[in-house]
Parts: structure tokens; sequence; C-alpha cells
């Protein structure tokens, strides 16, 4: 069946019209359909059952879902395994596949499934930055034969499933060395074994497999970084830095912070054709007709947009989300031990892709064992830093385009439950006046050592029957008028007033 008609993006155009029409008359003449079949435009997403009509009306006013490639749900089933038999079976004929999988370990560390080598740039396009350049190495690493002749083993797979062995079978690091001398000794020449353990780690980092330790006090005052980095004893609470215990030779941190770099994980998103056509979504292919079905459909984008017009104009730049809570790693709920991940999630995307796990990027994990409450502000100052800088700008390398471009990037967004916003905001969710929309108007009274949380009839309109009734709530009558959220501004005056905070404590 012709598809094309998919690729016109103008619903107006008679040929999309005809296509529409063409698909409609196709389904319908399947076994099976009665009335109503699944609709398959850009907001139902095949979740819904319409009738032909309201099919059809959904399809030119809000598109094809671009997803659908293959319409099984509509009686494209035999193509679909037809197609998936013959793929099998130029599998099982071709001897010389490789068993593992080592490109697609590549996609998933990078946060996206499908790219195409782009190191060999057309006339008239710009080479690859640094950045771009070292993850097509790998690549090509990926498909570079250990030693010549060797068709079962990558360069790269070769590393990956030694280093997998290492830590399955807690080899150490000097048994590593030996053995990688003993392979460079016994293969051909020629073979692109590592010479240590230690050149072996660095193609990891390449992967983006790697992070940054960050010692931090056991009290959660400070961070061993920047200022402090070569402290043995916190400043603040005067408690030594490492443990009294020392582990083979070494000294042991407290705590320990993982916090894995932003930068390169966003600059990688835009590595892959796909995957970079996908981060302009919000502006190119989303449909501002008043239906709320993306973040860029809120007033907070579009008042961000009016405020910042030099970042919107760049429809390449990110826009972020971050959401943080504790949970217990040992799945053992008797034990009191909690550890904070905080996760970034990236909104240029697709709704049907910027909240799959596989697009979530963890940047910090905060270690236990007790949750660091409003101390968070100590450990995301590595985070802040890098956001920051990511609100100047990157030079990152847009395959799409094959340019290079200043991608800049903003926190829109914060996702938590309340005990957890509480922290990350540092306003207060207990007590006298724990809700941040009524701030110092909030109305609390105490019963039996419990706070309950009056007032909300002022919500409501001031000819509101509820508003007089004094039988249903207080015996009161409420004549009060609903408080003005604070503005970001008049937020800015009250912490001025604080003078000198440290944060945290």
């Amino acid at each position: 069946m012709d598809k094309s008609w998919l690729n016109i993006r103008n619903r107006v155009d008679q040929r999309y019209r005809d296509g529409v029409e063409g698909f409609l008359n196709w389904t319908f003449s399947q076994p099976g359909v009665n009335t109503m079949i699944r609709c398959p435009c850009k907001g139902c997403m095949n979740t819904v059952f319409k009738l032909k009509n309201d099919v059809r009306g959904d399809l030119l006013k809000k598109g094809f879902w671009d997803s659908y490639k293959v319409w099984d749900l509509h009686g494209e089933v035999l193509a679909r395994v037809e197609n998936s038999n013959v793929t099998h079976r130029d599998e099982v004929e071709d001897d010389s596949t490789e068993d593992d999988d080592i490109t697609g370990m590549i996609h998933d560390a990078c946060g996206y499934t499908n790219v195409e080598n782009n190191t060999n740039s057309s006339e008239g396009n710009e080479e690859p930055n640094i950045h771009a350049t070292k993850f097509y190495k790998l690549l090509k690493d990926a498909q570079t034969e250990l030693y010549p002749g060797c068709t079962k083993v990558s360069k790269l797979s070769f590393i990956v499933k030694l280093l997998h062995l290492k830590c399955l079978n807690h080899w150490s690091n000097k048994s590593m060395d030996e053995l990688l001398i003993f392979f460079k000794e016994v293969l051909p020449n020629g073979s692109f074994v590592p010479t240590s353990f230690y050149e072996a780690k660095k193609v990891l980092r390449d992967l983006g497999l790697g992070y940054t330790k960050i010692d931090a006090c056991q009290n959660d005052c400070i961070l061993y970084w920047r200022d402090y980095a070569n402290a043995q004893s916190c400043p603040k609470c005067g408690k030594s830095r490492w443990k009294s215990q020392e582990h083979k030779g070494k000294k042991v941190a407290h705590k320990v912070l993982r916090h894995f770099p932003i930068k390169p994980r966003l600059q990688r998103l835009y590595m892959a054709k796909e995957t970079s056509k996908k981060m302009r979504w919000h502006k190119e292919d989303n449909i501002d007709d008043g239906v709320m079905r993306h973040p860029s459909d809120s007033i907070e984008w579009k008042s961000f947009n009016e405020h910042h017009p030099t970042f919107s104009d760049e429809l390449r730049n990110v826009r972020l989300g971050l959401a943080s809570d504790g949970f217990q790693p040992y799945g053992n709920m008797s034990t009191n031990h909690s550890i904070w991940p905080v996760i970034l999630v990236t909104y240029n995307l697709p709704p049907w892709d910027c909240m799959k796990s596989s697009y979530f990027m963890m940047t910090l994990l905060i270690p236990g064992p007790k949750s660091p409450g409003n101390d968070i502000d100590v450990y995301l100052q590595p985070m802040i830093e890098e956001l920051k800088e990511l609100w100047d700008g990157v030079e990152t390398y847009d395959a799409h385009s094959k340019y290079n471009f200043l991608m800049r990037v903003a926190l829109m967004w914060m996702i938590n439950d309340f005990p957890a916003y509480g922290d990350l905001s540092g306003w207060s969710t207990k007590g006298k006046l724990a809700f941040p929309c009524c701030h110092k108007d909030t109305q609390s009274i105490s019963l039996r050592n419990k706070l309950c949380y009056m007032g909300h009839r002022r919500f409501l309109p001031t000819n509101h029957p509820w508003r007089r009734n004094r039988v249903l709530f207080d015996g009161k009558v409420e004549i009060g008028v609903a408080p003005s959220p604070l503005t970001g501004d008049e937020a800015l005056i009250q912490l001025q007033n604080l003078g000198n905070v440290s944060f945290g404590k």
C-alpha cells in the first residue's frame, strides 16, 4: 500500500486527503471490521475506537501518528509476519553476524536506538566537533576486527567483555594488567588489545559510562570539592573525611557522591540523525490547537519564550525537568536506608519518547543511609554549576543538519512529591505555614497536637453558598479573599532580607 502521503505535512493538500480516504476504505474492507476501528491520529495513537467519520476528522485535524509505521492493528499483519520471517532467515544464513550487539549497547548508553556514522560529511557541511568525532570513533571501533582475520570479536566488544569478566570474578587490577600483556604476546601482530587496565577503562569513559566521585562530609555539611578538595576534615563540624579503617592501604571516605555529567549526554542526543530530528518536535511537528498534549503547549513554556526570545529562537535548545526522591536499594523495607537519585527529563522530545526510561538521565546519586533533607542543597552543587554553564551554551554537532551550533539548556520544572518539594525548594512543608500557595497567609489550627489547615473556602467565588454555611464547616462564615501566590521577584526580595544564609544547615 502507498504510504507516501504520510510525509505530506499540509493536511489540506488533496494528496493527503486522498491518502486518508484510501486508508479508511482499505481498513474498513478488512474481514472482521464492523463500524469502529482504532483511531491512528496523533492524539488517540490507536488507544480509542471511533467511527469512520470521526477517524477521518481526527486524521485531517491532528495528523497521522508518526511512529505507527506498520499498520498491524488495521490489517497489515501478513506483511509484518513475512518481513520478520525474511529477516530471521537472513540472520540464520549469515554466519558472520556477531552474537553480541555492541553497537546497540553504544546506542543504549547514549539514550537512543538508531544512529548513522556521519564522520564523512558531504561537501558544504561542517566537520563534527571533538565530542562527536570521539563518539563516531567508538562506532568505528565496534566494527574493527580485534586482529587481522578475526570475525567474531571486534576491538570494542573484546574490551567490554573482558572488563565485564573482571567485575564478575573480582579480578584485581594487577591480574588484569598481566592478562592483557599475555594477550598482547600471543595474539597476532597488529592486534588492538590494550596494554593495561587503565587503557581499557578509558574506552568506557568514552562510552559515557564513567562518572565522577566526590567525597562528602558524613554530616552533610560540605562536599570535598573545589576549595575543600584537599581538606582532611570538615571545616564546619570538624569530623574526619575518612573512616577509621583502611581498605587495602587506601583511605575510604564516609560518603561519596556520584556525579554523572549532563553535557556529553545531551550532546550525544544530537549525534544521531533520528534523535536530532526528534529534538525539534516541540516546534516543528507539534500542533498548537489549544489542546494540552505536550509541555510546549503550557502557559509556562510560552511565557518562558516571551521572556527569553534569544533562547526560544533556537529550537534545538534543550528544556529539562528534574525529579528526585528517595528509595530503598536493598529490597528490605525493614532496613532504614535511603538513596536519592536526581533524574533529568528532556522535554524537546515527542510525548511518546520524553517519558521513556531510555531518555532519562541520572545526573546525581546521593548516598545514604539517611535522607539528605534540607542538606540536599550541598549535593546539588555540581549539577547546578553544570546547568549554569549549559545556560551560557556549549558547542554541539547536529547530525541532522551536519552543522555545529551553540546548544543552551534551561531547567523548566521540578517533579516530586510534597515532602521532596520541601527539600528541593527550601520551603517548609511542615508546620503552621506549610502551603506555598498561601505562604504567610496559611490558616492552621492545632487539634490534639495535629495541625489542621483551614481557609480553603477563601478560594470559592464570593457568592458561593458554602461560604455562608456554618454547619458543614467550622461554624463561621468565610469572608476572606484568596491569597495571591508569590511572584518570582517577591520571593527574591524575601530571600534578600534573610542576609547571609548557609545553604543546607
